[in-house]
């Protein structure tokens, strides 16, 4: 069983961005990979949900992880997210991503055919996690997104000696006290990934210590000063910056379409992204969309 070292910070999730003619926009890699590195986030995690990955061919998958890999500079760590509903193209995205050079991958449970029991899950990640043994493998936990809902701590204790480069989960769900017994696993072996921005603070609380958002692509300073705050035991101040992004996240998803606001807010700070979406996710109108603000720090 192998030991990885945990992740301390912000990953953020990267968006894809799209032509006009709704091919993947391959040259806006570097551009955002630039805008993280200012941003001050310790990661980034591509071809995840808000990078549309399901709407993706593999091949467009395959070249973002490509292009990704040359633009990241060494200050951040590459995720790459490997899963499908086939677990042979998953474990070959995974193979994939080793070859290029990647730190990490992970993968959500696949959404039409679904596990039935947490066992199951842990023998689909075995095999997604085999075709990248050497590296780090994260279990990407999303219920509202796939239905696949099972207790993250009874999956660890099952995945765990089945896969020996299973590093931990990006948890994106609600439950702070799945998440906090999740950490306690295995004495603290497993690296869970905090991914709800909006309860950020909260998670802290239950001991995270790196998590993985959507909004930290234009608003990691935010979300750094609220962890400092928290850090030093000025929780008037964390409470502040916490419910500064959730009027942000909220403002995001009253435009209509969460990832056309997000990519309307980097477009905002300099990032040459166009805000479409793939279908069936729907576009708005460019003219009429207003960026939502990032809060100033104060």
């Amino acid at each position: 069983m192998q030991t990885y070292k945990h992740q301390i910070g912000l990953v953020a999730a990267a968006p894809t961005g799209f032509l006009a003619d709704g091919r993947v926009d391959l040259a806006v890699i570097p551009h955002l990979a630039e805008h993280l590195q200012k941003q001050g986030v310790a990661g980034v995690f591509i071809n995840g949900t808000t990078g549309e990955s399901m709407s993706l061919t593999v091949a467009e998958r395959v070249a973002q992880a490509e292009a990704w890999r040359r633009a990241c500079p060494p200050s951040i760590r590459l995720y790459v997210h490997v899963g499908h509903n086939s677990v042979a193209e998953a474990r070959q995205l995974a193979a994939q991503a080793q070859a290029l050079g990647a730190d990490a991958v992970a993968s959500i449970a696949p959404g039409f055919f679904k596990p039935a029991r947490a066992a199951d899950l842990a023998e689909w990640c075995a095999e997604v996690a085999g075709g990248a043994p050497e590296l780090p493998f994260y279990f990407y936990h999303m219920p509202s997104m796939n239905g696949v809902g099972f207790a993250m701590t009874p999956f660890l204790e099952i995945a765990g000696p089945r896969i020996p480069n299973l590093a931990g989960i990006k948890f994106t769900f609600e439950s702070l006290a799945d998440y906090q017994a999740a950490q306690a696993v295995a004495d603290g072996r497993y690296d869970i990934l905090w991914g709800r921005d909006e309860m950020l603070l909260g998670a802290l609380a239950t001991g995270a210590r790196g998590a993985v958002g959507s909004t930290y692509n234009v608003a990691a300073p935010l979300f750094l000063d609220l962890m400092a705050a928290f850090a030093r035991g000025d929780l008037a101040t964390a409470r502040e910056r916490q419910l500064q992004a959730i009027g942000m996240i909220n403002a995001m998803i009253a435009t209509g379409n969460f990832f056309v606001a997000l990519k309307a807010m980097l477009r905002a700070q300099g990032v040459p992204i166009s805000t479409r979406v793939r279908l069936p996710l729907a576009n708005l109108d460019d003219q009429a969309l207003q960026a939502p603000e990032v809060p100033c720090l104060q």
